[in-house]
């Protein structure tokens, strides 16, 4: 075997399909991927994996892919589209094994193509090796330009392969698979939760800083002298579909690698310093899953409260933009004492399409997810509280929608300060000139939007109701300080020429 040798389980380039359209843009960070991961002999791997991939679901929507090892031998399937979309019982049954890697996608590096879908599956001296990856590399491009001149060949555009790769090259070089995996990691700069299969076990793996989360659990014991079973997963919610019990995270830096013999614990690295996103605590993840000893709807439900203690108004009814400006909304109700109603109704069966809607369509696109309730609505001065602002496209139509069924004022509470900086960590927002936060005033963009006033969670607020220590959060998004230096040709392509030197001046000093 030769190290740019294709995996047979890869679908040759000649029988991809085309690139996709290009979906319309949201007014959203768009999600970071899903991991998931099980070892669990004489369990139906395949389809606890498809469950669990069914909880990440909100976590990428672009495709799914589940790999299973049966010895030696790896099964492979991922396709575009929604994870009820891709697999079928007749695929499932096909998926025997063991043992379990599974992903769900939103493109952060890479185009939306099928040979993008994750999980990776690389050929290695000691067998295949399949890998799921949520974050995003800083140093992608650098990594590639080595693996080329190591005569690989890369299938796809993204920093995953790149990953899956830098492995395969040190196990080929002789090194085993823990010591393999660390010498990769070593060479990889960013944001990455990992969870990897192998022929003899099964690994998860976070960052130094563990920017983007993973957490352990176990399968029930049938008896107290079964054997644990383990499940790995960027969210506990992917543990309670299936009925695993959570154990703990996996921490920043470390290395679990779990086997017949049971779990065992490396730290790769020394150098750790916690920096978890905290937009995972605001919005991205489910929230039923439990993040810093606690679910995420409490800690919304406080940044509400906080939100309605810093920027109170005078208003008939509190209500959200479903669904993840609700527990916020709850909480601004109960802190204020202006009542909870639910104003726009959210279908929740629009999901990515691959048929497009005309311009026109476009123009009142909103409609096809949120619809405002009239009567609720007609005669009432309300609060709307959301998430996050990033383009102010869909508040805008909101808050028009809101006008149109007859409120008399609309005030827009945003539980998040504003989003002013581009992520580089495996979040897809835009480039910082589409961020309206950071070209334009609060008084401006409550122009813009159409709101009779508009106010921001403050920046201690939103750390501060964490109670935990608030350096262990990364909020680049909103203040520009990246916990991993960026290249500069990277900075280049999302940050103005300002924001470049500042980033300078703050990575460097």
């Amino acid at each position: 075997m030769t190290p740019n040798q294709p995996s047979p389980v890869n679908k040759p380039l000649a029988q991809l399909p085309p690139l996709l359209e290009e979906p319309t843009a949201s007014d959203k960070p768009e999600e970071a991927c899903g991991v998931f991961g099980i070892y669990a002999p004489q369990e139906d791997v395949a389809k606890l994996t498809y469950f669990g991939l069914y909880a990440l679901q909100h976590r990428g929507q672009e495709s799914a892919g589940i790999a299973t090892f049966d010895g030696d031998r790896v099964h492979l399937h991922k396709e575009m589209g929604l994870v009820s979309q891709v697999f079928s019982e007749t695929i499932l049954g096909s998926l025997t094994g063991t043992m379990a890697i599974g992903h769900t996608r939103y493109s952060t590096t890479g185009s939306s193509r099928v040979v993008n879908a994750q999980p990776a599956v690389v050929e290695t001296r000691l067998g295949y090796l399949a890998l799921a990856h949520n974050g995003n590399l800083v140093n992608a491009p650098d990594l590639r330009e080595d693996l080329l001149k190591s005569n690989f060949t890369l299938l796809t555009t993204t920093d995953s392969e790149m990953i899956a790769l830098a492995i395969a090259e040190a196990v080929n070089n002789g090194k085993g698979w823990l010591e393999g995996t660390i010498s990769a990691l070593h060479r990889c700069q960013g944001a990455f939760s990992l969870t990897i299969g192998t022929p003899t076990g099964m690994m998860g793996i976070r960052d130094p800083n563990g920017i983007r989360p993973l957490v352990i659990g176990t399968l029930p014991q049938a008896t107290p002298t079964d054997p644990l079973r383990y499940v790995l997963a960027s969210e506990t919610c992917a543990l309670d579909i299936i009925s695993a019990e959570y154990v703990r995270d996996v921490e920043p830096g470390e290395l679990v690698w779990i086997t017949e013999d049971g779990l065992a614990s490396f730290h790769w690295t020394k150098e750790t310093t916690p920096k978890l996103c905290i937009f995972e605590m605001i919005y991205f993840a489910r929230p039923d899953s439990v993040m810093q000893a606690e679910s995420l709807y409490s800690y919304r439900m406080r940044i509400g409260r906080r939100l309605a203690i810093e920027a109170p108004t005078d208003a008939d009814i509190v209500i959200a933009v479903p669904d993840s400006g609700i527990p916020a909304a709850i909480g601004y109700s109960q802190a204020s004492g202006i009542p909870y109603a639910e104003g726009l109704i959210k279908n929740r069966y629009v999901g990515r399409t691959f048929i497009q809607p005309t311009q026109a369509m476009r123009e009142s696109g909103i409609k096809m997810k949120l619809n405002p309730l009239k009567d609720v609505l007609f005669g009432k001065r309300v609060i709307i509280v959301d998430d996050s602002i990033v383009r102010g496209t869909t508040s805008r139509k909101i808050v028009k929608a809101l006008r149109d069924a007859g409120a008399t004022e609309v005030h827009m509470r945003v539980s998040s300060p504003p989003v002013t900086h581009p992520c580089f960590y495996g979040i897809d927002t835009d480039s910082q000139d589409q961020l309206i936060a950071a070209t334009k005033s609060v008084a401006e963009i409550a122009d813009l939007i159409g709101v009779d006033s508009l106010s921001y969670l403050s920046w201690d607020g939103m750390l501060d109701e964490t109670r935990r220590d608030p350096n262990n959060f990364c909020s680049a998004c909103f203040t520009g300080n990246y916990p991993v230096p960026v290249p500069e040709p990277m900075k280049r392509s999302k940050l103005k020429l300002e924001a470049i030197a500042t980033l300078e001046t703050v990575t460097t000093g």
